[in-house]
C-alpha cells in the first residue's frame, strides 16, 4: 500500500510551527513566557561566540522580539526553572526535563572517562575528591578558583588542566550542577544543593527504556516528523539502534506511521510520524511575510542535512575555517522570510562606533533583492541592531553580492 505523503510546502510549515517560527514574533519573552518557549523547543543551545549577540540570545530573540538576553539570566540565576547540561552540545535545559537526563549522566559517567583518558587528560580522576571537598567547605567554583598550580594539557580549545578536567567530570556525570556563568565561565556546586531532592538521580542503575521512549517521543514532538536517526539525534541521549526499536514498537502499536515527506527538491524520504500528523499540517496557516535573521545554531537550522532537505538551504558555519578557505565569512547569519532561506548576511556589532556593520549580503540562487525585499531586510536589521544595543547601520562598501 503506498505510503500517505506530506508535500514539501507543508512539512515546512509544520516543521516552522514546532520551532516557534511559523507565528509572528510577539508575545511575552521572559518568566514562565520565556519557560514555555524553552520547553517548546525543547532546549536552547549555548555559545560562547559574540560578533553581534550570543547564539541562545538570538534564538530566542528571533521568536520574541521583545526578549533581552537579561530575561535568560533572570530566569536561569534567579527562578530555578532551567538547569544546564548537554545534548549535541551544551544547552538550557527545563528543569522539569531533569529526570530523563538520569540516564545521560549514568552513559557520561562511563564514556567520558573512557575518552579522556585516552586524550591523556592525566590526573583528572585523581582530583574528584578534592574538588568535591573544595566546593562543599568553600561554595561554588569556577575552573580558575583551582588547579593553578597544575599543569594544563595542551590541547587548544581542550587545554584543561586536572581540576577543570575534574569539574567537567563531575558536572557531566550528575554530582555537580552550574549555578551560573560570569564572562561565560561556568560556575559549579554540589548537585545536592542546587537540585530539589525528589529530583536526584537514583543510586541504582537507570532503566533505560522509560527514558528513550520519553526522548523519542519528546523529540517527535519538536520535529513533526523524524527518522529514528533524527529522533536519536535531537537529545543525543539514545542511541541510534534504541531509537530504531522504539519507532518499530510504537508502529506496532499503532502510535506511529511511516510516511513519504517530500524535499525541496522534489525527490521523497520515508518518515516516522503520529497518525494525524498530516492533517494537522493541513491545518497550519502561511508564516509571516517579515524577514527574520536566525542564528548558526537556530534550532531550524542545527541538523544541517534536514535543513538543505526541506528548504534547499546549504549552510556550514565556517569559524573553524581558515580565513583563505572561507566561502562566506567567519560568522554568517541565515535569513528566513516567509517559509523560505533568501539569503545569508555577514553582521558584526561594533561597539566603539555604535553601529551594526553590514560586510556581506549573498542572496540565495534564485532570490532576487528587490527594492521591496532589501527594505524588508533593512527593517529586520534595524530591529537586530536595537536589540543589540546599537544606534545605527553601516553598510560597506559593495555589500550585496552576487549569490554563489
Amino acid at each position: 500500500m503506498a505510503l500517505a505523503r506530506l508535500d514539501n510546502a507543508a512539512a515546512r510549515r509544520l516543521f516552522m510551527d514546532r520551532h516557534a517560527l511559523l507565528e509572528q514574533p510577539r508575545g511575552g519573552a521572559k518568566g514562565a513566557d520565556l519557560l514555555q518557549l524553552i520547553s517548546r523547543l525543547g532546549f536552547v543551545q549555548l555559545d560562547s561566540i559574540n560578533t553581534v549577540a550570543r547564539a541562545h540570545d538570538v534564538i530566542l530573540y528571533s521568536r520574541r522580539a521583545s526578549y533581552r538576553a537579561k530575561h535568560l539570566t533572570d530566569l536561569y540565576h534567579g527562578g530555578g526553572a532551567l538547569f544546564e547540561h548537554w545534548t549535541h552540545d551544551a544547552a538550557m535545559i527545563p528543569l522539569a526535563f531533569y529526570p530523563q537526563w538520569h540516564l545521560r549522566f549514568q552513559r557520561d559517567e562511563d564514556l567520558l572517562r573512557k575518552r579522556w583518558r585516552n586524550w591523556r587528560r592525566d590526573g583528572f580522576e585523581q582530583q574528584f575528591d578534592t574538588v568535591l571537598r573544595h566546593i562543599r567547605d568553600h561554595g561554588p567554583v569556577s575552573s580558575s578558583d583551582l588547579g593553578k598550580d597544575e599543569k594544563k594539557s595542551s590541547g587548544g580549545w581542550w587545554d584543561w588542566h586536572p581540576s577543570k578536567t575534574a569539574l567537567e567530570y563531575l558536572w557531566r556525570s550528575g554530582a555537580l550542577t552550574v549555578v551560573g556563568r560570569s564572562g561565560f565561565q561556568k560556575r559549579y556546586d554540589l548537585t545536592e544543593r542546587v537540585i530539589d531532592e525528589d529530583l536526584h538521580a537514583p543510586t541504582d542503575p537507570v532503566e533505560a527504556a522509560p527514558t528513550v521512549a520519553w526522548l523519542c517521543n519528546a523529540a517527535l514532538d519538536r520535529l513533526g516528523f523524524a527518522t529514528s536517526g533524527e529522533l536519536a539525534a535531537f537529545w543525543d541521549t539514545a542511541s541510534a539502534s534504541e531509537a530504531r526499536g522504539w519507532c518499530q514498537a510504537a508502529k506496532a502499536r499503532g502510535e506511529l506511521e511511516e510516511i513519504e515527506v517530500e524535499a525541496a527538491d522534489g525527490s521523497l524520504r520515508k518518515h516516522f510520524a503520529r497518525p494525524d500528523t498530516i492533517a494537522a499540517a493541513a491545518e497550519l496557516g502561511p508564516p509571516p511575510g517579515r524577514m527574520r535573521l536566525l542564528s548558526p545554531f537556530d534550532p531550524m537550522l542545527r541538523d544541517r542535512k534536514r535543513a538543505e532537505r526541506l528548504f534547499g538551504f546549504h549552510y556550514r558555519i565556517e569559524v573553524f575555517t581558515p580565513a583563505p578557505k572561507r566561502i562566506y565569512g567567519y560568522y554568517v547569519f541565515p535569513l528566513l522570510e516567509g517559509a523560505r532561506l533568501v539569503g545569508r548576511v555577514d553582521i558584526k556589532a561594533d561597539r566603539a562606533a555604535d553601529c551594526l556593520r553590514v560586510t556581506a549580503l549573498w542572496p540565495e540562487r534564485g532570490v532576487k533583492f528587490s527594492p521591496a525585499r532589501i527594505k524588508r531586510f533593512e527593517a529586520e536589521l534595524e530591529r537586530v541592531a536595537r536589540f543589540a544595543g546599537l544606534a545605527r547601520l553601516e553598510f560597506g562598501a559593495g555589500w550585496l553580492r552576487e549569490a554563489l
